[in-house]
């Protein structure tokens, strides 16, 4: 009897994983997501220090994330790392490296990585010496999954 009820279960597993088909949560809908989502959050950032004014389609970010967890396809919600390579206000080439917790339904929170000294804390003085949030070193964004 035990026999049968295991290969029940794994016929349901079988059956179940052919069932969900290949996941929409990919490297490069994330990448397509963050990227914009980023280079809005810098022409914010600016904007809230007091510093020149960079529109955000001025901004160029190329993002490339990866799935964190070993043994998976590279696929689906969980934890991923994006790096970020863009050129800031002052033409220059920035590298940031953020952890992204994913969601089942295209939802995501940012982090910067903790070794990533350049983007600072979660607050940040502006022109004025007045703490602000740093936008960039958290936050979130949603992307479809259709």
């Amino acid at each position: 009897m035990k026999t049968l009820h295991r290969r029940m279960a794994a016929c349901g597993v079988v059956l179940a994983a052919a069932g969900c088909g290949a996941s929409p949560i990919t490297s490069a809908r994330i990448e397509r997501a963050v990227a914009p989502t980023f280079a809005n959050l810098v022409e914010a950032q600016l904007s809230q220090l007091g510093l020149a004014r960079l529109p955000a389609s001025d901004i160029t970010v190329t993002a490339s994330c990866r799935k964190v967890t070993a043994g998976t396809t590279g696929a689906g919600a969980g934890d991923w790392i994006c790096t970020l390579v863009w050129h800031g206000p002052n033409s220059g080439v920035m590298r940031d490296t953020y952890d992204l917790a994913v969601a089942a339904d295209g939802c995501y929170s940012a982090t910067v990585d903790s070794a990533e000294a350049q983007l600072g804390g979660p607050t940040i003085a502006d022109a004025a010496g007045r703490e602000r949030k740093n936008l960039l070193y958290s936050f979130e964004g949603c992307f479809d999954t259709t």
